[in-house]
This record gives C-alpha cells, structure tokens and sequence, in this order.
C-alpha cells in the first residue's frame, strides 16, 4: 500500500515523530525511517521505543499505538484520489482487463480505508487483514495469507514491494517478489523499478514466466 499504490509512507514516519515529540519530547531521526517500513504498527513501535530506549507497560503500549493511528488518519483527512502514485491506476486497470486477480497485502490497518479515500476499492479482488496475521513481515503469513484469499498458489503469484522488509516477505512466501525504489532499498527482488512510473506488464510478465518455469 503505502509507497506502492498511494503517496502515504511519510506519513506514517511523520506521526511517529509527533507521537514520540508529545509522549516523551524526543525527536527521532531520519535512519529511523527506514527501519519502520512495511512493518506492523506494533513493530514499528517498538523499534521506536527501542531507540527511545524507553519501557513502557502492556496498556501504555496499545494506547500509544492507537494514539499514533489517530495521528495518521488525522494526516489522511486531505487523502484523495490524486495521491495514487504515477503509472499505478493504469497498470491495475490494466491487470483487471486482463482478468489478473489482485489483493493487498498490506502491514497497514487503514488499508481499506486509503483505497476508498485513492477511489482504488473496486479493483481488488481481495483485502488481508493484518489484524489476523500471526507473524507481520518479513515472516511470509501475509502474502500465503493474500494468495489463499484468491485461492492461488504463491507460484502462481506476483508482488509488489518497497521495503526491505517486504521483499523478504514475498521470497520467503516463495512468491516472485518486484522492488520498487533503489538497489539499497529493494535489490534483492527478482525484479526492480525505480519508480511507480516505470512499472510495465511485459517486464513483470517476462520474469514471472522466467522464474515460474526455471522452478
């Protein structure tokens, strides 16, 4: 979702910021970023209290984490269809004419919630719920659990990622894994975009048939 089909990633970082500003009034730095990418709201958190080097109790825990989601929906009040990241509405139009089931899998509970806000809803078959996934990325529970919801096996199965995180997920699921970002980012997808804009279906297509078939 977030960096993938809409322009929201940052957001997350910047509620963070804020949440860890108004709690404890520290300011957490730009490395941090990357290391909440892709991952659960509770991992996320507790990355960020790690650094802190902060303990807090069970209650404090989930209160903070509902806190930093508010936050974030706060920061998606504006969201509109105009954030779906280039080249992306076109290339899911695209898998839909051609018949290509998709689902999110996305660490993100507001998933449902930002594809309503992007106008995104109607072209995926399937949404996972990340509430109901045993082990969050990069453990592979919620992409087996995206291609059970299509009823696919993971080699039938593309994904789409731009967190470190993710594409750890997509291999170990045994799916073919597309990276989007830099070498640093994504480098060890079977497959890497710089951009959203640069994403086509020849490319995709050519190295699924590649890996699928060299199984």
């Amino acid at each position: 979702m977030d960096g993938v089909l809409a322009d929201t990633a940052s957001l997350h970082f910047k509620a963070w910021r804020k949440l860890a500003k108004e709690n404890f009034g520290r300011s957490l730095p730009d490395e941090l970023e990357n290391k909440t990418r892709g991952i659960s709201r509770s991992d996320s958190l507790s990355v960020i209290l790690d650094y802190l080097e902060i303990t807090v109790s069970k209650a404090k825990f989930h209160r903070l984490a509902e806190e930093k989601n508010q936050i974030y929906r706060n920061f998606l009040t504006d969201l509109s269809p105009d954030e779906v990241l280039p080249g992306m509405r076109d290339f899911i139009t695209d898998l839909r004419k051609k018949g290509i089931l998709t689902a999110l899998a996305s660490a993100s509970q507001n998933g449902p919630f930002i594809l309503e806000r992007t106008g995104l809803s109607k072209y995926f078959n399937a949404i996972v719920d990340p509430s109901k996934i045993e082990a969050g990325k990069p453990a592979p529970d919620i992409y087996l659990a995206a291609t059970a919801a299509l009823e696919l096996s993971p080699k039938e199965c593309v994904g789409f990622e731009d967190a470190v995180s993710g594409i750890q997920s997509l291999k170990a699921a045994g799916i073919v894994s597309v990276g989007i970002g830099s070498d640093h980012e994504v480098g060890q997808a079977d497959l890497r975009f710089s951009s959203t804009g640069d994403i086509n279906f020849d490319d995709v297509e050519e190295i699924w048939a590649e890996i699928t078939n060299n199984a």
